[in-house]
């Protein structure tokens, strides 16, 4: 895992100059990320009408996946946090508008404007704190937040990851799900361990909108079916729901209701953890009544 970019140094420090155009210059990158994006155009399920979509494309670096986009006559947005990459991606004279900044803070778009969105081995950098002042999970709600506005209902993003454990993977889809979106995990090639790839494919809207995830590919490269194995990963599919989250239970005491002490401790635990909390008064922790 040594040679994981991620754990290596922050992605606008690790590609620089040298990094980028080195990136760029591979024919063997070139190649796979052309496949990946191909893969994540045809998980995204556009129309088939011809009507050029607007896509966000997430980590676009110097533009190849965004050709791919192009190539399928679709026009492009592209997000990215090296500006080493993003020059490389002018040079190119790539057909998307570029933007540089840091998925983590969010996504400075208009809500709803957006077809769709893809990243290409991107989005696990957001499970890593490269500054003291990086909270992994508050930057994944700022992005997955942002993304649920810009994007419009019932449009779908497809993000190709490589989560370092199950963990991340979980963290991922878990702060999805909780931003709004249905969906899961989609596994191409699950059983092999060079070809094995993962998206993430989530649905925008009301649970009433179709959110099933597809099947990933099996050896052969096609679509594995129920037939083609049991559960989960024999099916390439892993960790399919919906946005349907029970309620928190309240902390009560003997008497069934909730402590003022317990609120109090609550309260004084969110203030160390840096949060804007209501000052204590006669009135904390004392129940509404049912009517005013």
């Amino acid at each position: 895992m040594a040679n994981r970019p991620e754990l290596l140094a922050p992605p606008e420090i690790f590609y620089d100059d040298t990094e980028a155009r080195k990136y760029t210059s591979s024919s063997r990158i070139v190649e796979i990320q052309a496949k990946l994006s191909e893969r994540a155009l045809e998980l995204l399920a556009l129309p088939d009408d011809g009507v050029p979509r607007l896509l966000l494309d997430i980590g676009c670096g110097s533009g190849l996946s965004g050709e791919t986009l192009s190539e399928n006559g679709h026009q492009w947005i592209g997000l990215d946090i090296s500006a080493s990459m993003l020059n490389v991606a002018l040079e190119r004279e790539v057909e998307g508008d570029l933007f540089l900044g840091d998925m983590g803070q969010g996504l400075a778009l208009r809500p709803g404007v957006m077809d769709g969105a893809i990243s290409i081995s991107a989005v696990q950098w957001l499970c890593n704190a490269d500054k003291s002042s990086h909270e992994p999970r508050l930057r994944m709600k700022a992005f997955f937040g942002s993304l649920y506005r810009c994007l419009g209902r019932g449009a779908r993003a497809v993000f190709q990851v490589y989560p370092e454990n199950i963990a991340q993977r979980e963290l991922l889809l878990r702060q999805a799900l909780q931003a709004g979106f249905g969906g899961g995990i989609v596994v191409d090639f699950p059983h092999s361990t060079k070809r094995r790839k993962e998206f993430l494919v989530l649905t925008c809207g009301a649970p009433s909108l179709s959110s099933a995830v597809p099947a990933g590919k099996g050896e052969d490269g096609e679509s594995c079916s129920d037939e083609d194995g049991s559960e989960d990963e024999e099916n390439g599919m892993v960790g399919v729901s919906e946005r349907q989250r029970p309620r928190k239970k309240q902390r009560t005491n003997k008497k069934g209701k909730v402590g003022r002490e317990w609120v109090l401790k609550k309260k004084e635990q969110m203030r160390r953890k840096g949060n804007v909390v209501p000052p204590d008064s006669k009135y904390t922790a004392r129940k509404r009544k049912s009517r005013f």
